[in-house]
């Protein structure tokens, strides 16, 4: 199949890589991220958001050049936001809130422009900037302690 995608002719074996939006919010998925999903690198739009997605965001991550908006919030997805993410310069959209997050936001590219603390919001153990949570303060105890907390807590809305 030949295509002619923002002004570039583009030829394809299959449809796969011409897909724009994947939304599978509100689901009720549950398990770990694939990684498989990170070769998707022209994907704009990703939308995870309301599910039972568990684990680590995928280290890979930063190969979705393409990824322009990024919803994995209301989850239960654990530790570090990955550095690779940082990488995603047309990232313009984030949402990580109500997950079990933990470490320091990351502050170069891409990141240094999202200034809203709410993307972050119910994450107790992430730190720094521009959460009010400075990371040289927050400790493992006060990681488990707020991870304890998390658990009982819930995501409401839409996102």
């Amino acid at each position: 199949m030949e295509l002619v995608v923002k002004g570039q002719d583009m030829e394809f074996d299959s449809i796969l890589p011409i897909v724009n939006l994947i939304d599978l919010s509100s689901n009720n998925i549950w398990g770990e991220i694939p990684e498989e999903i990170t070769n998707l690198s022209t994907l704009g739009t990703l939308n995870l958001s309301q599910n039972q997605l568990i684990g680590k965001i995928p280290e890979k991550i930063g190969a979705m050049q393409g990824l322009e908006t990024l919803d994995l919030s209301c989850n239960r997805l654990s530790g570090p936001i990955p550095p690779s993410m940082s990488s995603i310069t047309s990232l313009n959209h984030l949402n990580l809130s109500h997950n079990l997050l933990s470490g320091p936001i990351p502050t170069t590219n891409q990141f240094s422009t999202f200034n809203d603390p709410s993307i972050y919001e119910a994450n107790l153990g992430l730190c720094g900037p521009p959460l009010s949570t400075n990371c040289s303060t927050l400790n493992d105890q006060d990681h488990k302690m707020r991870r304890k907390m998390k658990m009982n807590g819930t995501c409401h809305g839409s996102s």
